[in-house]
């Protein structure tokens, strides 16, 4: 088994956690700028001097009357003036001792003038009797004053500012360093598919891939491709350039493609087909062609879509509903898929659970030479995949997985994985140290009849309503040879509508008889049946029975061909979905709502007979079910004794449950419950 701390080239590597530093915001550089400018534009001032303002007279009643001024700077507003040191000896000037201690150097005070000649001829005139020796120094500048902090302030900051705002707008804009990424609007063309290389470390293997062993030989085949092409070159066969991954939801189309990243030893391209399109007209096709350039670059590649129905849809179909961007993109794709030689060494792998939308010229040999189906898994597979997810949790030692497997048909990987993370929360929540089976049946219970709700406040008479209804799934089911087995039944409510159903095992088998609808029919309607016996009225309570039984009905008329007047025709065309037209004419509608109707009315009919016949055996279940309001088979069993028809075991080969590929009728995930709804 491969270490999954190693590396895609061999190498181990500690799985070192990566340092989280502190997030960086650009707002908040932007506030810095800001609050800058405004501490400097009121408080500059204080910042390089301690400039008392004052009038000439009070200058020269202080200071130059009595010799304390050293020198004057006169500009053309304005005058300057620094004392001597020593005039803290001349008198108690307490603010003269404050001013020099912050401000040694000065100037000390200022003071405003009116003009120039007019100051010169006031000093002339204080001065005249002054000793030439003694006469106070005055300089005269030509600019006005204006220090550093001003200048700063009113022209090199703002334009910094704006320089500022303007480089990191630039580089957000263009997804450099603080921007964007490549989603940047200067790069919006550019492709956004995540490179796994040979030095990037991918912890999913094709250990943690289970369930899917045909797919994963054929997978594997794909890289045997990449990596020795001369193999398959010899004999003059082509390299397949595109392999498509179809299969219902869940089922591990994603995971396998990851898988690949990890054990393939060429580069990985992997991208959502959502990806490619955005708002702005040509970014799609744009994208396409970035993306396959970047594959020619690193060839032999390999390059995954996710969802490739997103652009892959089938074009002109449907003129009310037309994507010229998508269809741009479409275009795109399959020029670029046939643009480039097969010895190009580059393979495009796509999934998708819509494969019956998607563009004919996408599927055509040349462009996705190779579609491989993923399934629904089988029960050993099923059993595979329980083992996958039981490795981290605390299960019980007698923990029987195939027990597990058996009891969960029509689960996908991804519901199994639900199922025992569900459980593991479950036992954490009772406080036990391990997880049993109980908490598995439990987490089942959880995920297809939702959350349980025992507090839910329910009349006497509305219960007893309920447990007769479930009672009659019960019965008719049991009695009925073509009925899926029953596992429990129960009134417990159970999610926002559920207030009880009866769970039943779902044989796997790949083909799906008349007779079995048609027992499935009156099974889903033995619950309304009842009500009518025994209450003679019914209730709102069959809704899903009576939705489940519509949607079987119009599947054999319509699609199926199970009527004798419509005949062996089906109407259901995967590619008309969202037509506002039908493919039958009005008369034939009508056959149609009219067959559909009949085949309710004999179901009803044939169920209601079967119940009356047993109604007995009915009182008795309701009965139990208002005392324990959960029966189990071998309840049914002590109560009813045996069921008539032996339960067809399948081996470990057997299928998936009515998988119909048209999908009309839905696969029964799980359990299939009945349900009653308020």
């Amino acid at each position: 088994m491969e270490d999954k701390n190693s590396n895609i080239n061999g190498n181990q590597q500690p799985n070192t956690p990566q340092k989280k530093g502190p997030k960086f915001n650009i707002w908040w550089v932007y506030g810095l700028f800001a609050i800058a400018l405004i501490v400097l534009n009121f408080w500059g001032k204080d910042f390089t001097h301690n400039t008392k303002e004052e009038t000439f007279q009070n200058i020269n009643s202080k200071f130059i009357s009595k010799n304390l001024v050293d020198s004057m700077v006169v500009y053309p507003k304005s005058v300057d003036v620094y004392l001597k040191k020593d005039s803290l000896k001349n008198g108690n000037h307490d603010d003269l001792l404050k001013l020099f201690k912050d401000n040694e150097k000065g100037p000390h005070y200022t003071f405003t003038i009116g003009n120039v000649e007019q100051f010169s001829n006031d000093m002339k005139e204080v001065q005249k009797d002054v000793a030439l020796d003694d006469k106070i120094q005055v300089t005269y500048a030509e600019d006005s004053k204006s220090g550093i902090i001003s200048f700063l302030i009113q022209f090199i900051l703002p334009i910094i500012f704006i320089i500022a705002i303007w480089v990191l707008l630039m580089r957000k804009m263009g997804g450099g360093p603080g921007g964007a990424g490549p989603g940047g609007i200067f790069n919006i063309g550019k492709s956004k598919a995540q490179l796994f290389d040979k030095g990037t470390k991918v912890n999913i293997t094709f250990n943690d891939v289970a369930g899917l062993d045909e797919a994963k030989v054929e997978v594997m085949e794909i890289v045997d491709f990449l990596k020795h092409p001369k193999k398959y070159t010899a004999l003059g066969g082509k390299i397949p350039k595109g392999c498509l991954l179809v299969g219902p939801p869940g089922t591990g189309k994603t995971l396998l493609a990851k898988a690949m990243a990890g054990e393939a030893q060429v580069p990985f391209f992997s991208m959502s087909g959502s990806d490619f399109v955005e708002m702005f007209v040509g970014v799609g096709a744009s994208r396409v062609r970035d993306l396959f350039k970047q594959a020619r670059e690193k060839s032999p590649c390999i390059i995954f879509i996710d969802e490739i129905d997103a652009i892959g849809r089938a074009r002109g179909k449907n003129q009310m509903m037309t994507n010229d961007e998508r269809e741009n993109t479409l275009n795109q794709m399959l020029v670029e898929m046939d643009g480039f030689s097969g010895d190009s060494g580059i393979i495009v792998l796509a999934a998708t659970n819509r494969p019956d939308v998607l563009d004919t010229a996408l599927l055509r040999p040349g462009r996705f030479d190779r579609q491989i189906s993923i399934d629904i898994p089988d029960l050993a597979g099923r059993e595979d995949i329980f083992k996958v997810h039981l490795k981290g949790l605390k299960k019980a030692a007698n923990l029987d997985i195939h027990k597990l497997a058996a009891q969960t048909p029509g689960f996908a990987g991804a519901d199994i994985a639900n199922v025992c993370n569900e459980a593991a929360l479950i036992a954490a929540r009772k406080g036990k140290t391990e997880v049993n089976l109980d908490d598995f049946n439990d987490a089942v219970d959880r995920i297809v009849g939702g959350l349980e709700k025992r507090n839910k406040i329910i009349s006497p008479e509305e219960k007893r309503v309920i447990a007769y209804h479930e009672a009659g799934h019960a019965v008719s089911g049991w009695y009925l040879e073509h009925a899926y087995p029953l596992v429990k039944v129960t009134i417990v409510p159970r999610g926002e509508a559920a207030l009880g159903y009866a769970q039943y095992l779902p044989k796997e088998k790949y083909l799906t008889l008349r007779e079995e609808l048609e027992d499935r029919m009156a099974m889903a309607l033995g619950g309304r049946a009842v009500e009518e016996l025994v209450f003679g009225r019914v209730s709102t309570g069959a809704l899903s029975d009576l939705q489940q039984v519509t949607k079987m009905a119009y599947a054999m008329v319509s699609v199926y061909g199970m009527n004798d007047k419509i005949g062996n025709v089906s109407f259901y065309d995967p590619q008309s979905e969202g037509s506002f037209q039908k493919p039958y004419s009005e008369e034939t509608g009508k056959i149609i709502d009219n067959e559909v109707r009949l085949l309710s009315e004999n179901a009803y009919n044939r169920v209601k007979q079967l119940l009356s016949a047993k109604m007995s055996d009915v009182k008795a279940i309701a009965e139990a079910l208002l005392e324990k309001e959960v029966l189990y088979k071998d309840d049914l069993e002590l109560l009813i004794g045996k069921r008539p028809f032996e339960d067809i075991v399948f081996d470990n080969h057997s299928l998936v449950v009515d998988n119909n590929e048209n999908g009309v009728i839905d696969n029964p995930i799980a359990t299939n419950p009945e349900s009653i709804n308020p």
